[in-house]
């Protein structure tokens, strides 16, 4: 199955502009994340990374610390889209596109490998993974959302991993919480990381359908998916040493020095 992970990165970010140049602990958040690509790539033959930015000033930097680097439209909605036309510029289309937000400096390559691998056995047109939180982790999500209720987004998912649906709400509601505290150390809420995986079909299809009336009230474009149709497989992983929600402001990339500091760079081996 060849592969390619596409790291959309764009310039023109509201909340944080120029946010893939970055630095974080002395490097860019967009090469922390390429290396993760990388890593992934040394893998497989069939794996390969690249960079679609929108920017001169991007495009020249992915350059300069040797990534394969493609300009797409300004004008494309969202990352996804931009994942679709990075793939058509391949010199052959690939199978299947993993779309790796370029805000997620700490995404484990374990993490990418796991998808690539069930999106292969199954044949699933979208793929993504989630996080079982333990009762500890579910209290920190919710007072997270007390002062950034549009933070992390959880999931609802059948025994068989296929998703229900996706909300920035902390779903399910949990009746009768104090006695499954009791009985077991894991809460019943997923956290979705925000890593993704579809065939050739699933994008051209997300790029040519509407925006769906629940992905605008929630703000989540994979439920496009979900309003058309299209089954979403979710496989849980461990969560990484250092776990957040992305690098959405200039005080999450603060954040995510501190966690650098505290625990250690777990990417330092990519970057040498």
């Amino acid at each position: 199955m060849r592969t390619l992970i596409v790291i959309p990165a764009r310039h023109g970010s509201t909340r944080f502009p120029a946010k893939p140049l970055h630095p974080i602990a002395g490097v860019t958040l967009l090469e922390r994340v390429y290396r993760i690509a990388k890593a992934v790539a040394a893998h497989s033959e069939h794996v390969e990374a690249v960079i679609a930015t929108d920017h001169d000033e991007i495009f020249a930097h992915a350059e300069g610390f040797g990534a394969r680097v493609v300009m797409t439209d300004p004008e494309l909605p969202s990352g996804t889209d931009r994942a679709l036309a990075a793939a058509r510029m391949m010199e052959t289309l690939p199978d299947f596109v993993v779309n790796l937000q370029g805000d997620a400096p700490f995404t484990p390559p374990e993490q990418i490998e796991a998808l690539i691998d069930t999106a292969d056995k199954t044949g699933a047109p979208v793929v993504t993974p989630v996080i079982r939180l333990t009762w500890d982790a579910l209290d920190e999500v919710r007072r997270q959302k007390q002062s950034q209720p549009f933070s992390g987004t959880s999931c609802v998912r059948g025994a068989d991993g296929r998703a229900f649906w996706f909300s920035k709400q902390v779903l399910p509601a949990i009746r009768k919480e104090e006695k499954l505290r009791d009985e077991d150390p894991f809460s019943p809420v997923f956290r979705h990381i925000g890593l993704y995986g579809y065939t050739m079909d699933a994008l051209e299809l997300f790029t040519s359908a509407p925006v769906g009336h629940y992905e605008a009230l929630e703000g989540l474009e994979q439920l496009r998916f979900l309003e058309n149709g299209v089954a979403i497989q979710t496989i849980e992983v461990e969560p990484s040493t250092l776990s957040m929600w992305g690098v959405d402001t200039p005080e999450d990339a603060a954040y995510a020095e501190q966690l650098i500091a505290h625990h250690g760079d777990p990417m330092r081996r990519l970057l040498e």
